[in-house]
């Protein structure tokens, strides 16, 4: 178990109950402004000790409230990665980088220097100062530095809060190479639902100081109930898959997946390489027959396997295509009128506007640095 966490604790008027194990390789800690996110990361990090329970990564007991154990966060070996880069001006790239190895014995520095820095594509930074560095370059170095203190734990608070669409966009595959290359466990929180599906393997959901979900990313992101904020506009289900061709007359990839091939734009990746797949509830229409004369590229074959609770005019209909689970947001009166039910054949459209950039991510297998 990478991460296990039993903990009460009171500030003020807000109460923090929380209760979960995970073993994703990033775990994302998901609710909005006040559910508790920040109180339960900086608990695990050392810097505040709750009143009550028991905190334990890969393992090793950091809290244990009954037994005394109280491990200061200076020797937690536990990297901590802010909104902001918080890099010493007075320091270029290399120099901040080689701080974070002054927190670490010599003889337990394993991170490769070289590997860091070309994981996280920061070669020809090294020599320029936190001045000269977009808001993403800044990230990045400051993972590195975290990473280079060889830490047993990554957190992750908010790091992309402070950053536009493009700088975003520039630093997600860093991440997704960390989680999947990095060989170090991290813990990110977040308050986006389009970010958590992208990077998450598990996923924690708060609400009020309470844990009301945790489990896979792709389990829980199939319960648009846990997101009353974002709604059916932005859950739906997770499913990976591979490259298997393209089509460059027409600036397409084909991806494959277990119920057959999704066409999407043009990705600039190797044959056989993986990428994640978000596929939102409200982008799916479900048909009783092969549909003909249609502009759609994307129809997959499947059987409805449940439904979740009516909402209002709405209801999600969960449909199994081949062993991958999507889920389609359609009204009640739809699925009165099509006689929808569990076992019954259908076929999953899923709109081409579906693929936008956002709901396409990597994913890959794990290396160590």
């Amino acid at each position: 178990m990478i991460l296990d966490v039993d903990i009460r604790h009171r500030q003020g008027a807000f109460a923090l109950e929380a209760r979960f194990r995970s073993e994703g390789r990033l775990t994302a800690l998901f609710g909005p402004s006040g559910s508790g996110k920040t109180t339960l990361v900086n608990a695990i990090g050392g810097l505040i000790r709750p009143d009550h329970g028991r905190i334990s990564v890969k393992g090793r007991v950091l809290v244990d409230t009954k037994r005394g154990i109280g491990v200061p966060k200076y020797r937690r070996r536990i990297g901590y990665i802010f909104q902001e880069g918080r890099l010493f001006p007075h320091l270029n790239v290399r120099q901040n980088l080689l701080f974070g190895r002054w927190f670490t014995p010599r003889a337990e520095r394993a991170a490769n220097f070289d590997a860091v820095v070309e994981l996280l594509g920061i070669e020809h930074l090294l020599a320029r100062r936190p001045s000269a560095l977009s808001g993403g370059e800044k990230q990045r170095v400051a993972i590195g530095r975290a990473l280079l203190a060889d830490p047993h734990l990554l957190l992750m608070d908010e790091p992309l809060a402070s950053l536009d669409e493009a700088r975003k966009a520039e630093i997600y595959p860093y991440i997704e190479r960390l989680r999947d290359e990095g060989g170090v466990p991290i813990v990110l929180v977040s308050h986006s639902v389009a970010e958590i599906a992208r990077l998450a393997t598990s996923i924690v959901v708060l609400a009020d100081g309470r844990v009301i979900a945790s489990g896979p990313a792709a389990e829980i992101l199939r319960h648009t109930s846990f997101f009353p904020q974002a709604g059916p506009a932005e859950t739906g289900a997770l499913i990976e898959t591979r490259v298997s061709g393209h089509e460059g007359a027409f600036g397409l990839t084909m991806l494959a997946t277990r119920a057959g091939t999704l066409t999407v734009p043009n990705l600039d990746l190797p044959v056989g390489t993986p990428v994640r797949v978000r596929l939102r509830a409200r982008d799916i229409i479900l048909s009783l027959t092969p549909p003909e004369g249609m502009s759609a590229l994307n129809i997959l074959p499947g059987t409805i396997s449940s439904f979740g609770e009516p909402d209002g005019p709405s209801i999600d209909v969960e449909v199994d295509c081949g062993g991958d689970s999507l889920i389609a947001r359609i009204t009640r009166k739809s699925a009165e009128r099509l006689s929808l039910r569990p076992g019954l054949p259908v076929h999953a459209i899923i709109k081409s506007i579906a693929f936008d950039r956002e709901v396409l991510g990597g994913a890959g297998g794990e290396r160590d640095l």
